[in-house]
């Protein structure tokens, strides 16, 4: 169901926002922010999803090719999965719903079509989560990593955030496009870094990723763990062939 069912807008900057979206407490925006950016201690940046061996074999050559792997990744693959799986937390933990977040917890650790995907994903997390408990001490996040430990689930960035998003207040129509494109952008950087692009091409990759970052955004708002799947089967073989590729830069 969608979060932000309200009749009354605000437009700032020629951008349309719902009421409650422009009653987000300036403190709550400003620590999203925080936790999505580059600097935040996660090692994103020693990730690169697979694209690495792309880029090898030829796959991704140029700012278009990259914009085209990484939407595909973002519309109908681990990035899709990734935005349910943060709507679903966020759910939960605005509902204090322990048990349904336990499952989707343990759900989102067990979805990774390959080791190094499931390594790029909980190292993240358990990074994030570790910090984000010490730095902004939070109940809501303290019951999570109860959960993880008493079942022995590995973390998930998604599920991470999204219980922290929820806790701070944030509608996940503002949470949820904000971790998206944090998401598309590493990977972008990392292409840029390894094709190589100069860095204002990244940026136009960037923006003509925006409106695949918005509609995966509202689709996943809308969308339960019944909806989950992936048809990027080049992003599986890509991360399977780097597991073996002789010389690499990136964990992934």
């Amino acid at each position: 169901m969608a979060t932000t069912a309200t009749l009354t807008t605000t437009t700032t900057m020629g951008i349309i926002m719902t009421d409650s979206e422009s009653h987000i407490p300036p403190l709550a925006r400003l620590r999203l922010q925080t936790w999505l950016s580059p600097a935040f201690p996660t090692g994103s940046y020693s990730y690169s999803h697979g694209l690495e061996w792309a880029v090898e074999a030829g796959h991704i050559h140029d700012r278009q090719s990259l914009v085209d792997w990484v939407e595909a990744d973002l519309c109908y693959g681990s990035g899709r999965n990734e935005g349910i799986f943060f709507c679903e937390a966020w759910r939960c933990a605005l509902g204090d719903d322990r048990i349904r977040l336990s499952e989707i917890a343990e759900l989102a650790a067990a979805f990774r079509g390959t080791f190094e995907f499931a390594l790029e994903s909980s190292q993240q997390a358990t990074a994030c989560l570790s910090t984000l408990r010490q730095v902004w001490p939070d109940p809501a996040l303290d019951c999570l990593s109860k959960i993880l430990c008493d079942h022995h689930v590995p973390a998930a960035l998604a599920v991470v955030l999204g219980v922290g998003s929820a806790s701070l207040g944030i509608p996940a129509s503002v949470a949820l496009p904000a971790f998206l494109q944090s998401y598309v952008a590493n990977f972008v950087t990392a292409g840029v870094r390894l094709i190589p692009l100069g860095q204002t091409d990244g940026q136009f990759a960037i923006a003509q990723l925006e409106e695949s970052v918005t509609t995966t955004s509202v689709q996943a708002e809308d969308a339960t763990i019944d909806d989950l799947g992936s048809a990027a089967f080049m992003d599986d073989l890509a991360s399977m062939s780097h597991e073996t590729q002789y010389t690499r830069l990136f964990r992934s």
